[in-house]
């Protein structure tokens, strides 16, 4: 199969770090975390996309390609794999979008805006990607006015011994491989995953005089542990590390373009207690998160450290039979050094999600959240959501909902914050309306998006003063406007899969079009039994209207062809040829991106 893309059409969160429930649930495709609790995906009302250990298998090492082909995605890249990679989600870049891993927050706190840099970030520790679309503030918290992407690491799916293992090789001195093994039985569970990838990349700038390529290099190490110490009570942990290297070029360099390296290194932790029984389940956590990066470029600041510490409390009882309730609270604090000058922020919250089933064709959920921060006004936010089911595979989902996001610790305390009013918070409103029609060989969807942020932090390099020579961030009149339509369809023909979508974004504010920002997006696909052992998947991108602060850039199409054979007992090689056609294009002007590229494979389970 290619991208199994869920077009669920609802504006809840992915679970948030009080909601690490996929520490101790077993899930498949049958259930999301589209609130504070795992739910059954015909009864959210969220627009999900869900990318699954099969979609990894054999795609892209890095993450952010594979999201490139979702509904409503579009990702840009500043060169090949390890350089700076935005990910954009219904026209609004990654500053609007929350990430976890394994429920651990990731964004950077020493960024200029929080934000995940998916450029240095593979798939080498990732099992399932889990994308909710719309807004999702009520759940996860500042930030998540576009979406919120949910990562997980391996898991054991089978009691006793079991493991993955995975290695590859090809074009531009690319070697990657990964170890996955675990052991599950009726007392919990553990599981590690170790990682590795290199390549000696490409050059970054299209330039005569940048003939160094860009090299990179990322080891990652994931392990959890799960232990059921009696009939009530669990306990757990999760933690990761990934460390990587990137070179990068300095484009104002008129005779040496490839200057130096940068190294980051992310690391995440939490531990969890469960206790159940009784009329309530409770759920406590105490998460850490640091990313340390050194980027020894020019005179500006070089060593960034941004930190994150976070307890959560969530708990879930029925009313009746209809209703559930789920309510919480969670306390974090923030922590971005720069160069070795601290600045640190903290913020407590209190959240309720009420879910009520009307009939047993009809939800409806409700959630608030209010949050006091330490140096700022409060925000509230709420979110409501409804989905009807009809017979003959139809459903009827809509959304309503309003976020807002932080201004970062770089822009509150760094060299250009405001010297007069502090700034506050970016606020929104978003809606999305849709409808799913799924059969026995063919499902389609179709949704109707809406987003519209006001209160913008900008920039302003008129400001100047003595303090601030360069200028300084300020609250920008106007409102950003995010709108469109998302369509998906998935066909079984005979032993092939046929699947496609289209995206129509429209988004911009007082001066224009928002950059890089698609208008026309469209993937198409197929995948199918070639014989016995072989199957090929194929898949066409077509991006088409983009704009660079006004300047129109040219249109592209990209292909991509897996083949896979199976080897028996659990074995597969492949070979995966990126760019088929060799297409010569560029998302940001002046950089490069790979042209045709060949990667062979072996993985197997065991």
């Amino acid at each position: 199969m290619g991208l199994k893309s869920f077009l669920l059409l609802t504006a809840a969160a992915i679970v948030p770090q009080a909601a690490l429930s996929q520490d101790v649930i077993e899930l498949d495709e049958a259930f999301v975390f589209s609130g504070l609790v795992p739910v059954e995906v015909n009864r959210t009302g969220a627009t999900v996309e869900i990318i699954d250990a099969d979609d990894l298998a054999a795609s892209e090492v890095g993450v952010e390609n594979t999201l490139d082909r979702l509904p409503g995605v579009s990702v840009t890249s500043n060169g090949g794999l390890g350089t700076a990679s935005t990910v954009r989600v219904r026209g609004l870049d990654g500053k609007y979008i929350g990430v976890t891993i394994d429920g651990i927050e990731v964004t950077d706190p020493s960024s200029i805006q929080n934000s995940l840099n998916f450029g240095s970030f593979t798939r080498g520790l990732v099992d399932r990607v889990e994308l909710a679309k719309g807004a999702q503030t009520t759940v996860y918290g500042s930030d998540a006015i576009a979406g919120a992407i949910n990562i997980t690491t391996w898991r054991p799916d089978v009691d006793g011994r079991s493991g993955e293992a995975s290695v590859e090789a090809g074009s531009f001195g690319t070697v990657s491989g990964r170890l996955s093994f675990g052991h599950r039985d009726e007392t919990g569970e553990v599981a590690a995953t170790l990682s590795y990838v290199r390549t000696d990349g490409i050059s970054a700038f299209d330039d005569p005089d940048a003939s160094d390529a860009d090299s990179f290099e990322e080891k990652g190490l994931s392990l959890s542990m799960r232990r059921i110490l009696n009939d009530t009570a669990t306990v757990g942990a999760t933690a990761f590390i990934a460390d990587s290297v990137s070179e990068f070029d300095d484009p104002f360099s008129a005779t040496d373009k490839n200057v130096g390296q940068s190294d980051t290194t992310r690391t995440g932790v939490r531990a969890f207690a469960e206790i159940s029984g009784g009329d309530i389940d409770h759920e406590v956590g105490l998460s850490y998160f640091e990313n340390e990066r050194f980027f020894p470029f020019t005179t500006s600041t070089q060593s960034f450290v941004g930190e994150r510490v976070k307890f959560d409390y969530l708990g879930v009882t029925d009313i009746g039979e209809a209703t559930s309730l789920a309510f919480g609270a969670d306390w974090t604090e923030e922590t971005s050094t720069l160069d070795g000058v601290a600045s640190d922020a903290s913020n407590g919250a209190v959240f309720g999600e009420l879910s009520y089933a009307i009939s047993g064709a009809t939800d409806v959920t409700l959630g608030l959240r209010h949050d006091i921060y330490s140096d700022f006004d409060d925000q509230t936010s709420g979110r409501l959501a409804i989905v009807h089911r009809r017979s003959g595979g139809l459903t009827f989902k809509a959304s309503l909902g309003n976020g807002y996001r932080a201004p970062s610790l770089y822009e509150r305390f760094g060299p250009f914050s405001p010297e007069a009013a502090a700034l506050q918070p970016e606020t929104s409103v978003g809606a999305d309306i849709g409808i799913e029609a799924t059969y026995d060989n063919a499902s389609y969807g179709a949704t109707v998006f809406y987003t519209e942020i006001e209160d913008l932090i900008g920039f302003d390099s008129t400001a100047v003063t003595v303090d601030r020579p360069f200028g300084a961030y300020f609250q920008a009149p106007g409102t950003t406007v995010s709108k469109g339509i998302e369509l998906a369809a998935d066909w079984s023909i005979g032993v092939a899969d046929v699947f496609a979508n289209y995206t129509y974004t429209d988004a911009g504010n007082a001066f224009g079009r928002l950059s890089r920002v698609p208008l026309h997006d469209v993937t198409l696909g197929v995948s199918g039994a070639l014989s016995e052992s072989l199957t090929a998947v194929v898949d066409l991108r077509r991006v088409i209207d983009t704009v660079n602060f006004g300047t129109p850039l040219d249109d592209y199409t990209v292909a991509n062809l897996t083949l896979t054979r199976s080897l028996g007992g659990d074995r597969d090689a492949y070979v995966r040829i990126e760019n088929i056609f060799d297409e010569d294009y560029e998302v940001v002007p002046g950089y490069n991106t790979p042209g045709r590229s060949v990667f062979v494979g072996l993985r197997a389970s065991f």
